[in-house]
């Protein structure tokens, strides 16, 4: 315990220390941190990092998942529904299914099983990665709307083959009829137990005294809860918490305080921060140990790296196919919600652009990880190793070739320049403020017009608001006034809320008036 612990601070400090020398360097930090972890892996004397296999889900999807959830749009994936399902299921599907073909006809000793095994590992690709290289390039915000819901399903989808192939591989058969049954439960099942405990804890959090502490701390257990219950079930854990998540994330004005909502904002970036740095480190530290056992297996190191690049290969071609299928199909049935891209050369090249866009990372290493080393009869679990060291192989050489590339194809191809022009987010942030500004004149003329009169402290309130500024003075902010205040302030949150079902709206520029009128509800507690 004592060399693990200074171990393990030593490398979060690592991942800080790397994750701002990515944003000097303007490129993605599970980059530098994947290959960080590789180079420390080679300094003699570290202690090896082990991870129990039925752990490894149960530590780091449940937090990861659950935070993910509550920064997508809801309202975007709505719109964009056809293109995410068929990118979270349809492409996964196809991508595994490609992986497990060429498994089971170009690398020695693995069978259909395997094949689809080592493709449900490899086949999603990651959200955090995707969202650190694209921070750095202009994309529209139905791209990012996309690859966020996709992001957020891919996992679950790709899990379900992951489970299936695992239990065809511990028995040896694999029953279609039942397959499809346990299919429908894990997706049905799975999304029913979130959004059951998610009412449960909205409602548990609306009639407990809670505080900001207490409701953080009931947060960060909560996934877990939906998590274990939905794999004690046997469904999808892994839809239990994104589902749950999205729907307590679209009901966070009911049941949190401004309070808990802009203390809960700073920890969860915090802890998914630390949590994604820890575990792309750890794929680098993991090799060496992985490295081992292809050799003590007979597999020489150079034919493991061959079958690495292949399989890589056939991820990145899997998926680009894949794009431009469901780009052709949009165009045939769906042209009204084709993407506004001007031009055939456009058109051939943003499914490209979604196609590169396939990082993997996170999920990928989990499931690799969680594979037991041994079968329940007792025999080693066959090309365990091999699978590990294509996994890695595969996160790296896309994190870096794909990571480093995809801002300057962007940049260079000028794929976003000639989209017909979108509202900016300033024009529309001075809209809203300038709604907000009318919304609330005309609240406090209409509810409170008989205590303006004659009252200075009044008066002064509804002048500094029809002058757009903020009441700074102490002494406007006796108890009357601070009772009419936050009452304001929540009128503000309803006016933002029904802004919010306009669909030209960006909900992040929602989500950033709301985050301001809590802090000023928690300024005004204090004054």
């Amino acid at each position: 315990m004592h060399t693990v612990l200074p171990f393990l601070l030593a490398m979060i400090a690592a991942v800080v220390l790397l994750e701002m020398w990515a944003t000097k360097l303007k490129i993605a930090y599970p980059i530098l941190l994947v290959i960080a972890g590789l180079l420390i892996s080679f300094i003699p004397g570290l202690p090896v990092l082990r991870i129990d296999p039925d752990l490894i889900f149960f530590i780091f999807l449940p937090p990861l998942l659950f935070e993910a959830s509550w920064g997508v749009s809801f309202k975007e994936m709505k719109k964009w529904w056809r293109i995410i399902g068929s990118f979270a299921f349809l492409v996964v599907f196809f991508t595994a299914l490609s992986v497990a073909i060429f498994a089971n006809y170009f690398l020695p000793g693995f069978t259909i099983a395997l094949g689809f095994l080592l493709g449900g590992i490899v086949s999603p690709p990651d959200a955090i990665s995707t969202a650190a290289i694209t921070k750095f390039v202009k994309i529209p915000k139905s791209t990012s709307a996309i690859l966020e819901g996709e992001s957020l399903l891919n996992d679950a989808s790709s899990l379900i083959i992951f489970r299936f192939a695992m239990i065809t591989v511990g028995t040896g058969q694999f029953i279609w009829h039942e397959a499809a049954t346990s299919f429908l439960w894990m997706v049905i099942g799975g999304a029913a137990v979130g959004l059951l405990l998610a009412r449960f804890f909205i409602e548990a959090h609306k009639r407990l005294p809670t505080d900001a502490s207490s409701d953080i701390a009931l947060l960060l257990i909560e996934p877990y809860l939906m998590y274990w219950l939905a794999e004690q079930l046997h469904c999808s854990g892994v839809l239990a918490v994104v589902c749950g998540g999205v729907y307590m994330s679209t009901k966070r004005l009911v049941f949190l305080n401004s309070a808990s909502r802009i203390s809960g904002y700073s920890v969860w970036e915090s802890l998914v921060f630390i949590l994604n740095g820890i575990v792309f480190l750890i794929i680098g530290l993991d090799l060496p140990e992985i490295v081992e056992g292809l050799r003590a297996h007979g597999t020489p190191l150079r034919t493991a790296i061959g079958y690495g690049v292949l399989v890589t290969g056939v991820l990145i071609a899997a998926r680009i196919i894949s794009s431009y299928a469901a780009m052709l199909a949009t165009i045939i049935f769906r042209p009204a919600v084709r993407p506004k891209i001007r031009g055939r050369f456009g058109l051939l090249l943003m499914p490209l652009f979604l196609g590169w866009t396939g990082m993997r990372g996170v999920v990928s290493l989990a499931a690799a990880l969680s594979i037991p080393v041994m079968l329940d009869n007792g025999q080693q679990f066959p090309q365990r190793n091999l699978i590990l060291f294509i996994t890695f192989v595969a996160i790296l050489l896309t994190l870096v070739i794909q990571g480093l590339t995809l801002p300057f194809l962007i940049k260079r191809s000028g794929l976003f320049d000639d989209l017909e022009k979108e509202e900016s987010d300033d024009q529309t942030r001075l809209q809203m403020k300038q709604g907000l500004k009318q919304h609330v004149y005309q609240f406090l003329k209409n509810k409170y017009d008989n205590e303006m009169n004659g009252h200075a402290g009044m008066e002064k309130l509804l002048h500094i608001w029809e002058e757009r500024a903020k009441a700074n003075s102490d002494s406007l902010m006796n108890a009357q006034t601070k009772v009419i205040f936050i009452e304001l302030l929540e009128s503000q949150r309803k006016y933002l809320q029904e802004l919010n079902k306009d669909p030209q709206i960006n909900e992040e520029i929602i989500r950033e008036q709301l985050y301001q009128i809590d802090l000023e509800e928690e300024r005004m507690k204090i004054i």
